[in-house]
């Protein structure tokens, strides 16, 4: 096929839906903090067991004022009973240690026309899917996985009601935040986000102590020592000391939550400066 002038116009105008496409697309990364909150903590969220967090983001701008994200973001989720005020929380001593994977697909609905203000406030809310694999240091600070220990009696046939927990759980992200323009391409944003999850062991922590002879005898001494950890406290090994089968070590009554929180920062795909430019594209006027 020749190529002529003509050709090239037809060419370029048949482009054009694709360039139009391509400008509604933000590619991007976030950068900020992990937060946790469950058994492991007193208040909501303890800010003294913040750890960082990454992620991916894709955007697709629906229309000016609704956004559709999809993201991948890592974090590590952390807690300990030896900062709670609590005297019995003290006495547990227990504490735990996960990295949190984390896929997502969000929506965000902005307050104002992002191109026209040049910012905008936007809440959000999605669906995600996280792994998780709580451990933790032992005396000799080696760390420890402590889904396979068994630490409430998960698997054991005297307790057939608990099983093993699935290391991969559902969560509900929602939360708020802002975003400005910095130039054509780059838009920054600042926000908060919640999760709320559909698994209490999150911390490795929910219900109830087992007694510790039948846990020992199916799970081994560190699952013992894993399980309560009040003698570390004290520095001695205190005979009786170990809670009773049944005795409170969590609480099922909530579930666990995680929090990213952070700046994001993203690349409009295709150029241009967003809507104004694209209903131009989309609806040209052709002036003689």
């Amino acid at each position: 096929m020749k190529f002529t002038k003509s050709t090239g116009i037809l060419l370029l105008f048949m482009a054009v839906p694709f360039f139009s496409f391509a400008q509604d697309w933000h590619v991007g990364a976030f950068l900020g903090i992990t937060n946790y909150s469950g058994d492991l903590t007193q208040q909501r969220v303890d800010m003294k067991y913040t750890r960082p967090a990454l992620g991916l983001l894709v955007r697709k701008d629906i229309n000016r004022y609704l956004t559709i994200r999809g993201a991948f973001t890592w974090g590590i989720a952390t807690g300990a009973d030896s900062t709670n005020s609590s005297k019995d929380l003290l006495q547990r001593n227990l504490s735990f240690r996960s990295n949190v994977f984390e896929g997502s697909l969000i929506g965000e609905v902005n307050f104002f026309e992002l191109e026209e203000k040049g910012f905008t406030p936007y809440v959000f809310v999605g669906i995600g899917g996280f792994g998780f694999d709580p451990t933790a240091k032992d005396q000799s600070g080696n760390r420890v996985r402590l889904r396979p220990l068994g630490t409430e009696g998960q698997g054991l046939p005297q307790y057939p009601t608990r099983q093993p927990y699935d290391l991969f759980a559902i969560s509900i992200p929602f939360g708020a935040g802002v975003k400005a323009i910095l130039n054509d391409q780059w838009t920054l944003g600042f926000e908060i986000g919640f999760r709320p999850t559909l698994t209490d062991y999150l911390d490795d922590v929910s219900t109830n102590y087992v007694d510790q002879n039948t846990l020992l005898a199916y799970r081994g001494q560190k699952a013992v020592d894993m399980a309560w950890r009040g003698d570390e406290v004290s520095g001695k090994v205190t005979p009786g000391a170990y809670p009773a089968d049944g005795a409170i070590r969590g609480s099922d009554k909530h579930k666990d939550w995680y929090a990213f929180s952070g700046f994001t920062i993203t690349y409009r795909l295709g150029g241009g400066s967003g809507w104004g430019k694209q209903k131009a594209t989309r609806c040209p006027i052709l002036r003689p």
